[in-house]
This record gives C-alpha cells, sequence and structure tokens, in this order.
C-alpha cells in the first residue's frame, strides 16, 4: 500500500486557485491573534477577549471548511477518477481531517 504522505506531495492542490485569498485570510488571523494577545497585555475586559476568540475561532474554521472542500472537489475526486488504493487513502484523509474537525 501507498504511503499517505506520497499522495500528500503533488504538484496541483485543490486550493492553488485560491491560494492568495486563504493568504490574506491567515494574515487578518494572524493580526487578530496579535490583537487579541495585546488585549490580555493590556488586560481588557475578559468578556471582550472571548468575544475576539470566537471571531478568531470562526474565522479558522472558514478557512478549514474551505480548505476541506477543495481537497474533496479535487484531490478526492481525482483519486476516485483513478480508483484503487489512491482513492481509499485520499477518502481516508478526508475522513480523519473531518473527524479531526467535529473534534475541535
Amino acid at each position: 500500500m501507498t504511503d499517505i504522505a506520497d499522495h500528500a506531495d503533488h504538484t496541483h492542490h485543490g486550493y492553488i486557485t485560491e491560494k492568495d485569498r486563504y493568504l490574506n485570510r491567515l494574515k487578518r488571523i494572524e493580526g487578530q491573534a496579535r490583537g487579541i494577545s495585546r488585549m490580555v497585555d493590556d488586560e481588557k475586559y475578559c468578556i471582550d477577549i472571548l468575544t475576539q476568540i470566537s471571531a478568531l475561532k470562526s474565522a479558522l474554521d472558514a478557512v478549514a471548511l474551505g480548505l476541506l472542500d477543495d481537497h474533496l472537489t479535487h484531490c478526492v475526486v481525482d483519486a476516485a477518477r483513478e480508483g484503487g488504493a489512491a482513492a481509499e487513502i485520499k477518502i481516508k484523509e478526508a475522513s480523519d481531517a473531518i473527524a479531526r474537525l467535529v473534534r475541535s
């Protein structure tokens, strides 16, 4: 059976067409995280900090769901067309990723 890492290293990822959008969103998320750190350092009201943490989690979830959708519509679909072990591996990867997102 082929190792999962072998399949993760292909040249075209599903998110590539949205790469700039993802990078921009992640930069905003970085800024939000820094802002939360400053709020704690400045001893801001705890509810305000929790509100910002909730917004940060929502932003991360949106990125994760977008990447998952791209993975399913590109990587998994392509592997399913190939069939065999490649398809099984991609489906298992997607299932595992969904399980991790649901648990978090």
